[in-house]
């Protein structure tokens, strides 16, 4: 097992986030340090389930955990009601009290499943998060946004629930298919373009690939920063979801064929080249943030016009009003959020496009 980093989250309440291998292998003896002994609800998908729901299980009640477990289809098209009322439906049907956890197993999609179930559930038990994508260990297992999608658009249904505890053990990442990893890197990349000029650098010089627990690591800091200041997204936790818009627009227009993470790159590249053709960048930007996604397997644009993303993002929940905001990128490391007319949307996003 490699050695483990922790970085302290200082929300209320707070907690920690361990990363390194092998800790799916120890999560009970770990969960042990937060957690007295009681019922845990493992929480997982049909494609992790194979992998490493035994093992969880097993560390689990080898510390002296009582453990169940609720497998369902793995994709974003589960991510609805549905799934949300058949988990809700499982952890009554087990008895689980408040005293009791949710463990979400799995990647983006489970963490939000299994944490939204887990804050509704009896008004809110607890949970912890078990990442195993690189998209879910560097950034939505951490910060306690929990979501469903509507018909209308991506997460228009949550709620904020921090976790107890995140594990997230690099070995997982060895069985993530290329373009699951890729993902994982479009909110990497995505978190150097907000940082600073070294961690994008990570991304450029390939440290991404050989020292994986160090690129997370530096991400989950970075979160967990603007977390603890702004835990409920009133101001400036909303830079975290640069290039979201466009990208959410995507996942909307495609019935959520396109994953996540490829959404996101196409759409931090897309605002990248809006925002230097509009003049509201410090110094040209958007050729190097392309030329790092396209590195990484990502896309940098998307066959969709611009009328069908602006009509799509119009149902974004960070619309208010006749205004919607945007997060622009003025240099590596320094962006800005917008408040723009919904009118300006679909000229901007047609500049994304053409620039």
């Amino acid at each position: 097992m490699s050695s483990i980093q922790t970085i302290q989250v200082h929300t209320a309440p707070a907690y920690e986030v361990s990363i390194g291998g092998g800790l799916l292998h120890t999560c009970g003896q770990h969960l042990r340090e937060v957690l007295a002994p009681c019922r845990v609800a493992v929480i997982t998908d049909s494609t992790v389930a194979p992998l490493y729901l035994k093992t969880v299980t097993g560390s689990l009640e080898g510390a002296g955990f009582t453990v169940c477990s609720y497998t369902f289809p793995a994709g974003e098209s589960s991510k609805n009601f549905i799934t949300l009322a058949a988990i809700l439906e499982f952890l009554a049907e087990q008895h689980l009290t408040r005293t009791d956890c949710v463990a979400a197993l799995g990647g983006g999609v489970t963490g939000d499943m299994a944490g939204f179930a887990a804050a509704c559930y009896l008004r809110g038990i607890r949970c912890v998060q078990l990442p195993t994508t690189l998209l879910s260990a560097v950034d939505s297992s951490v910060g306690g946004k929990t979501a469903i999608d509507l018909a209308a658009g991506k997460n228009l249904a949550g709620a904020f629930l921090q976790p107890t505890a995140v594990l997230c053990d690099t070995d997982c990442l060895r069985s993530l298919p290329a373009a699951v990893f890729a993902d994982g890197a479009a909110e990497a990349i995505k978190t150097g373009v907000l940082d600073d000029e070294s961690l994008f650098a990570l991304f450029e010089d390939g440290t991404l690939t050989a020292a994986p627990e160090e690129v997370i690591a530096r991400c989950v800091r970075y979160k967990a920063g603007v977390v603890e200041r702004d835990e409920k997204e009133q101001g400036e936790r909303k830079l975290l979801n640069l290039g979201h818009t466009v990208a959410h627009a995507i996942e909307k227009c495609s019935g959520y064929a396109i994953p996540h993470g490829h959404a996101v790159a196409a759409g931090l590249a897309i605002i990248a080249r809006a925002a230097e053709s509009l003049g509201w960048t410090g110094e040209p930007i958007a050729a190097r943030i392309a030329a790092c996604l396209a590195k990484s397997g990502l896309p940098t644009t998307t066959e969709y016009t611009a009328e069908a993303l602006a009509e799509a993002a119009l149902s974004d929940k960070k619309r208010a009003g006749g205004d919607i905001t945007l997060v622009i990128p003025k240099k590596i490391g320094a962006c800005e959020l917008k408040k723009v007319p919904v009118t300006d949307l679909l000229p901007i996003i047609r500049a994304g496009l053409e620039g």
